[in-house]
Formats: structure tokens, sequence, C-alpha cells
């Protein structure tokens, strides 16, 4: 059943969505102060990194959650890092219990943000919002804190236009999402009577574009980890000894050239595809939204979002080598690269690095020794479509938006919703965003669009009131 098939859901009271409309307008600016305010404190979660900063943003979400005044419960907690001995970084979590029956919805985005990169790589201050046009910019404005802020906004929109809205609702707002969700477990153990729910919206995806809402309902894993490559037991002069010793860098460079073939689609047996239908996705929008070079051309087979959400793809995100400024006339003896593997939905992170592995040792050069170290391992998940929460938010979108809304795959990766749905299993999870094809997310100059933002809090808003009884839902499974 494709989107226009589906079965269209009652319409939420006009006057209702209206009330909504005008509260998240009145709104809008506080919304964009409260994100403002967050976008400056730099709470990056990686390590090397101050966690006060973290702390910090933790700190004023519980505030802001706190101010809604609708919460029965409202605590910062952090907990151990299973096997580590260390503390993961904070995490909000809040909830109030539904009332007269209604189903209660666990709203989850996350406070911490990426590493800005280097500062010249920037327009404006990365840590100082900054708004050009109808955009506003800086590291975090929208991946993630737009989502907190949207859970934050659509809250107050529906307690002002209905008063208590009856519905339950717990607030996650995790602290260290952009460094692997390294505790979300733990956290999830020891809080699961305060986050269980019926539904769980993820706000950390994004949207067709400025004008058209996304839902998305694939997702594909992740399987990172690093690569050291040795030939040698220590440095040796290149003049002396090149061209008879193998140095490191000639093996990983030879070892990394196997990971593909030609065209850049991945050539390593084992990693498989997802068979799924895809909407068109011309080469051009391609080159325009991840930014080609003139003559540069696209990689892999097949239409391009296909590759994009159902196919493997791998990535040296880092090497560890001297730099050209650096560099002398000396063989390497070890070189250590970052490679990122994305899974296709329908297969394990753990079969995917398998496989990875595999091929790697199977076509070590000059035999060269390899070892692998920091494996993070993040399933794929597809949402089921036919869950009647689907129909809820989509339906909730088109009101919001003016516009049909695309169900999509996302290249990228979430690997805490197979989490979640492991500990809530009859939960319906939605995965919504407030991003655009522009936003930049983990780049330099990362920016908001302030209309999509406008329309995700209305989105959300309509939603919640539907939930809390402004139309009759289907019996919950």
């Amino acid at each position: 059943m494709t989107l226009h098939e589906r079965p269209t859901r009652p319409a939420t009271p006009t006057d209702l969505i209206e009330q909504l409309r005008g509260s998240v307008r009145d709104g809008l600016p506080a919304a964009i102060a409260d994100l403002s305010t967050l976008v400056r404190i730099p709470s990056v979660s990686w390590d090397g990194f101050d966690p006060a900063h973290v702390q910090a943003s933790a700190d004023e979400v519980a505030r802001l959650v706190r101010e809604l005044g609708v919460f029965d419960e409202v605590l910062v907690d952090r907990v151990e890092i299973p096997g580590s001995g260390g503390l993961g970084q904070p995490a909000v979590l809040a909830r109030r219990e539904p009332r007269a029956g209604r189903p209660t919805v666990l709203l989850y985005a996350h406070h911490d943000v990426q590493p800005p990169g280097r500062d010249e790589d920037w327009e404006t201050p990365p840590f100082e919002p900054t708004a050009i046009g109808d955009r506003l910019y800086g590291r975090g404005s929208a991946d993630d804190k737009a989502g907190v802020i949207a859970h934050v906004a659509a809250i107050r929109a529906l307690v002002e236009s209905v008063g208590d809205p009856e519905l339950g609702i717990v607030i996650f707002i995790e602290g260290e999402e952009e460094f692997g969700s390294r505790s979300f477990g733990a956290l999830l153990e020891k809080h699961r009577d305060l986050l269980a729910a019926d539904v769980i919206v993820v706000a950390d995806s994004d949207n067709w574009d400025v004008r058209t809402p996304s839902l998305t309902v694939g997702l594909r894993g992740n399987a990172a980890f690093t690569l050291t490559v040795s030939t040698l037991g220590h440095a040796s002069h290149s003049g002396m000894f090149g061209g008879a010793a193998p140095d490191a860098m000639l093996a990983t460079i030879r070892l990394l050239s196997t990971l593909h073939d030609a065209d850049g689609s991945v050539a390593v047996d084992g990693l498989r595809s997802h068979d799924q239908e895809v909407p068109d996705f011309p080469d051009e929008r391609l080159r325009e939204e991840a930014a080609l070079l003139d003559g540069v051309t696209p990689i892999g087979r097949g239409p391009v979002l296909h590759r994009l959400w159902a196919q493997p793809a791998i990535t040296v995100t880092g090497i560890d080598a001297p730099s050209v400024q650096n560099a002398s006339n000396t063989l390497l003896p070890s070189v250590s690269v970052k490679i990122s593997a994305r899974v296709a939905p329908g297969q394990s992170a753990a079969e995917a690095f398998d496989a990875v592995r595999a091929h790697l040792e199977a076509h070590a050069p000059f035999g060269a020794q390899l070892t692998f170290g920091a494996v993070d391992l993040g399933d794929p998940f597809l949402v089921d479509t036919t869950a009647w929460a689907v129909d809820e938010a989509l339906t909730s979108m088109r009101e919001a938006w003016g516009a049909d809304p695309v169900m999509v795959g996302v290249g990228g990766s979430i690997p805490f919703i197979a989490e979640l749905k492991e500990s809530f299993p009859d939960a319906h999870v939605l995965v919504t965003g407030v991003e655009d094809p522009d936003t930049r997310a983990h780049s330099p100059n990362e920016s908001l669009h302030l209309g999509v933002l406008h329309r995700a809090i209305l989105t959300e808003a309509v939603l919640l009131a539907r939930l809390a009884g402004a139309v009759e839902l289907p019996a919950r499974e």
C-alpha cells in the first residue's frame, strides 16, 4: 500500500487545529530563543571535550521541561557504561501518567552535538546561533537541539490549547547519541518503568524538502571500527629500504582499495542489500545536495535512493598518519584507519562486521598484520508501516504542513531505535525530524530552516492532540 492508498483518518477538529496553529505561531519566538540558548552550550559528548558542557546542556533541558508544569517527575541521570567502569553522559527523563485511558507517548531527542571541526570552515561561529534569512546557523541548531525544542514547544502549545491533555507523556533527551549511545541500554534497563510507552516519537531525522514532510520508515545500521595495518617492527629509511620492504601505508592503500568495485559499489561478499521500491531522485539533485564538484560522478549501481537507503556503504572516515608538513622519508611501520560500514535493513550489524573483517583478512597484501579495535555496532531498523500510529503521524503531518508527507528511508543510522523496540516491543515507533536537505548536520555551517521548525512543532502538537482524544483512535494492539 502506498501513502496515497492509505485509508484517511478522521480529521482533527477545525477549531482545535486553529487553536494549535495560533499557539505554535505565537510561541515560535520563545522556541527560537530557547533553541539559541541550547546552541550556545558546546555540548560535545566525545572523549577529549569538556563534559561540564554536556552537564550544563542537560541542566538547561531539564529546566525547560520542568517549566512546562505537566510532569510528575523530571530527573537528570547518568549511568555506568557497560564494561567500562565509567559513567555515560547525562540524560534528561520525565514522565506524567495518562488519565482516562489515554495512551502514553515517549518523546525522544538528544542534546549532545558533534565536534564543530575547524572554526575557519564555518561562515559563522559554530556555537553562536546566527539567523541569516530563514535559517538559524550553529552546531546543534538542527541535530538535534531543534528536536528537543520541537518537543517542548509542542507540549506548550498543546497545554495552551486544551488544558490538561490527559495524555501520558514521557521525555527522554539523551546526552551521548553523537558518541555511540554507549550507556543507552543501561538507561533503558534502569528506567524501564518510567520510559514505558505506547507510541515513541524520535525527532532526529529529516524531511523531503522545506515544504514537504517525511516520516522515516527505514534506517541503515552501522558497523564502525578501527583497523591497524602493520608491516614493519620499526620505521626505516625509505631510500635504504624502499622498493623492497613493504611499508604500512602502501599495504593500507592496497587493502582499502579492495573494498569497492571500479564504479564505487561495495565489493565485500556477505554484505546484503534490502529489496524495496524508492521514489525517483535524479542525479542532479544528488549532485546539488551532496555538493559534488564539477566533473565528479556519482558512485554505485541502481536507483540513487536505493543506494542511499537499501544498499551497504563503506567509508574510511579517518586515518592516523604523518601530516604532509611533518612527513619524512620514512617507511611507516603501522597505519591506523577508522572504517564506517553502513548496513542495509534486514542484516544485523554483527553479521556485516564479520563479513567486512573476513574480507580484509583475506585481502591483506604482503602478509600485513591486521588489528581490529573500537568496534561499535548498531542494527538497522524498519518501521511497521501498518501500525495505527503511523496513520496518526501521516495525518498530523498533512494537516500541519498542508502537503502530502513522504515515507522515506534514511542512509544514516540511529542504532538505539532497535534497542527501544526490543525493550518495548508493543510500542509504535515514529521517526520524525526538523532537518532538510540543506541542514548539513555533522558538517560546518549546520543550520535549521525556521519554517521547518514551525511546521515540525505544529505537526507534533497536532499528533499529541489526536492521541489525547481529539479523534477516536483504533483499538491499541
